[in-house]
């Protein structure tokens, strides 16, 4: 009989769900993965996806498995998942409409009062953060819109709520996964008091909302129902993990605060994991980490390793012919792009904002290249668009460090422009700090398996199973000669361009209409 000795982690992203298999040591045994394609979009702007259809990928990811491992070798499980995405449940535990997913751009017309607190936020101008917060909650467009399907809304679940349900039959959720526009308190990493103005503000009430559990804790088990769909063993004990971004923070390594933790992916992100609750900018929380009373402290760019899917579509024609040719990736053929331009793109300094701003910007904010000349081409365009996302990114991380009293003295990457060696060595220079790599792509995977190796007993705690699990298999250190010239290039261009653009961003948005 085969010993439970594996970690099964199911990873539901945006594009992607993927079932993988590790085991103690933090190895990878075996992969199996299914597009989830192109979201439902029934009007401009809308997202949204049937709630089965996540189930039925992940129970064919999992069936996928086991012709070539033993589903007896799996000790546990644990989900990590897109964030904000929202399934509305009725009394029967049955979805009501489609997920909508954090893709989603549709906003609410008409949303609660506050009066009080309207009235004194706008007293003292800040009254926008809370306007956002009402507009932007799927909760509220529901109200608004439909409210047959809000009436009859028993259970309102984050997408990893939902799918931790169909395991198990209980309405479990890891604290760690509450990202989005629920009425849960980030500081205190728990739900707001049933007295919150949290709950007014966004159309809920707490009996709607599921049980939360610390990562590494016992969500339930494989039920029968979950078994016969996805092979697992019933009974198989499922583990809360978090969301796909707290995931993969800590399965990159980055425990403490002088570690600064990138995703370069469809949202390129800067996170650092941090004992002290502080918030990168006013008004925008800190994440609870997969660490129990941790905190992910994160900046963004919302079109980050998007704009390499980008320039591929609109610039990559040969690349996509050769590549077709040779049974590869394109993408693997812009490393050569990238070696034919210097350090700063002669000149060329894109700001990528393609659909919004990355941190403290503005809604008027657009996306920009300048400097162009007649020696540039294409590659030119290509190592701008890398160097531009690095630069949004370093704002966010001199942020951080203002912020939080800190200071990074180490990166670890990971995400799809991670396999790229010389994009790391790009970061390097324009962080001008050491990169590392995570010997695995898939590190949100390997921070929910080391949840599960935490809740089996195998490691005491995350730090523990952090030493075991995780591996550095590439590291990059700053090139002087290039780091002075993107010192230069970053705090007397870049950091001024958007101060500079703004008022024409600004008038291109009142006489064009976009973005609305």
């Amino acid at each position: 009989m085969t010993a439970a000795s594996n970690y099964l982690a199911i990873d539901c992203g945006t594009q992607s769900i993927r079932a993988l298999v590790f085991d103690a040591n933090g190895e990878l045994l075996v992969k199996t993965q299914s597009s989830l394609g192109e979201y439902q979009s029934p009007q401009p702007g809308w997202s949204e996806q049937a709630p089965e259809f996540f189930w039925q990928q992940l129970a064919g990811v999992c069936q996928q498995l086991w012709s070539e491992v033993d589903p007896a070798s799996i000790s546990g499980v644990a989900l990590t998942t897109q964030r904000a995405t929202m399934i509305n449940l009725d009394r029967h535990q049955q979805p009501l409409r489609p997920a909508i997913s954090w893709l989603d751009q549709r906003q609410a017309q008409r949303t609660p009062s506050l009066p009080l607190l309207d009235s004194l936020l706008k007293v003292v101008g800040k009254s926008e953060p809370l306007n956002r917060l009402k507009r932007e909650a799927e909760s509220n467009w529901i109200a608004e819109h439909q409210p047959q399907v809000h009436q009859q809304t028993e259970h309102y679940l984050l997408l990893s709520a939902y799918l931790n349900f169909r395991l198990t039959g209980q309405c479990h959720d890891a604290i760690a996964s509450q990202v989005g526009y629920i009425p849960f308190d980030y500081k205190a990493l728990n739900w707001a008091s049933k007295s919150s103005w949290r709950y007014t503000a966004l159309s809920l009430r707490r009996e709607q909302m599921p049980e939360l559990f610390p990562a590494g804790t016992r969500l339930g088990r494989v039920n029968t129902a979950a078994a016969q769909s996805t092979g697992l063993p019933e009974g198989v004990p499922v583990f809360a993990a978090g969301s796909d971004k707290a995931c993969e923070v800590l399965g990159s390594g980055c425990i403490d605060s002088s570690c600064g933790a990138i995703s370069y992916g469809t949202t390129a992100t800067f996170n650092v994991n941090s004992a002290k609750y502080f918030e990168a900018l006013p008004f925008q929380p800190a994440y609870p980490a997969v660490v129990p009373g941790h905190y992910n402290v994160e900046t963004m760019v919302h079109r980050g390793y998007w704009m390499v899917n980008w320039f591929k579509k609109e610039f990559g024609l040969r690349e996509e012919q050769i590549a077709a040719e040779r049974d590869i990736a394109p993408e693997t053929l812009f490393d050569d792009l990238l070696r034919q331009v210097p350090a700063g793109s002669m000149g060329l300094v894109l700001q990528p904002y393609w659909s919004s701003g990355a941190n403290s910007e503005g809604p008027e904010a657009k996306g920009a290249m300048i400097g162009f000349g007649d020696v540039h081409t294409r590659a030119h365009i290509y190592r701008a668009i890398i160097e531009g996302i690095g630069y949004a990114l370093r704002e966010g991380k001199e942020r951080l460090e203002k912020r939080g009293k800190l200071k990074f003295e180490r990166l670890r990457v990971s995400g799809g422009g991670s396999q790229s060696d010389e994009i790391l060595q790009i970061t390097a220079n324009l962080f001008n700090l050491p990169v590392e790599r995570p010997h695995t792509y898939e590190t949100s995977g390997l921070g929910a398996a080391m949840a599960v190796a935490v809740g089996t007993g195998r490691y005491d705690s995350f730090e523990q199973a952090a030493k075991a699990m995780i591996r550095f298999k590439d590291r990059f250190e700053p090139q002087v000669d290039q780091v002075e010239i993107y010192e230069k290039l970053f705090q007397q261009v870049y950091r001024k361009l958007y101060g500079q653009l703004r008022p024409s961003y600004r008038a291109i948005r009142r006489i064009t209409g976009y973005p609305s």
